[in-house]
């Protein structure tokens, strides 16, 4: 039994969505952020403010690795970012199913515009926005499977993931 992996551009809903699919499968759920900030003892801007983007991207490999190692099934919400590294991509197409969220820039935007935990948005949040969409196209294509999450609600979404991901926990 494999974990299933949600990745895909912040904003995607993959945390929300992760937990409801947790939820319906009865498994566990694991948010990659939390667990860096539970570690560190820190935020995500506290910890980009002193030690950069390189140093949290190698805090979220750890975690990643750590996470995939559980015996047990878990539904793995991940950060933005986490397929920058080719090493996370490996890991993740060896320990689960991956599903990409995806979204529109438009959706994007609406829902991060009030987040103010998102280092990577500091300043002119739709050029931001525009500029790492850019940067990560086709960083995601790996997935299993990719759903928009545009138009769909929460429940709906997370009934079509436990369906493709072909199993429960319990």
């Amino acid at each position: 039994m494999q974990h299933i992996i949600l990745i895909g551009f912040m904003g995607t809903g993959k945390s929300t969505v992760g937990q409801e699919v947790a939820r319906q499968l009865g498994c566990s759920f694991a948010d990659l952020d939390a667990a860096v900030v539970a570690r560190e003892g820190r935020s995500i801007p506290e910890i980009f403010a002193t030690d950069g983007e390189a140093y949290f991207r190698e805090r979220e490999s750890q975690a990643l690795a750590d996470m995939l190692n559980h015996s047990t099934r878990h539904v793995i919400a991940t950060g933005g970012g986490i397929v920058l590294r080719e090493h996370n991509r490996e890991l993740m197409r060896d320990g689960g199913y991956i599903v990409h969220l995806a979204a529109s820039k438009e959706t994007i935007l609406a829902r991060v515009k009030r987040d103010r935990n998102r280092p990577l948005l500091q300043g002119d949040m739709e050029e931001r926005v525009s500029k790492l969409i850019q940067q990560r196209e086709g960083l995601y294509d790996f997935a299993h499977t990719t759903i928009a999450t545009d138009n769909e609600t929460v429940v709906q979404l997370a009934a079509r993931i436990c369906k493709l991901a072909d199993g429960s926990c319990k």
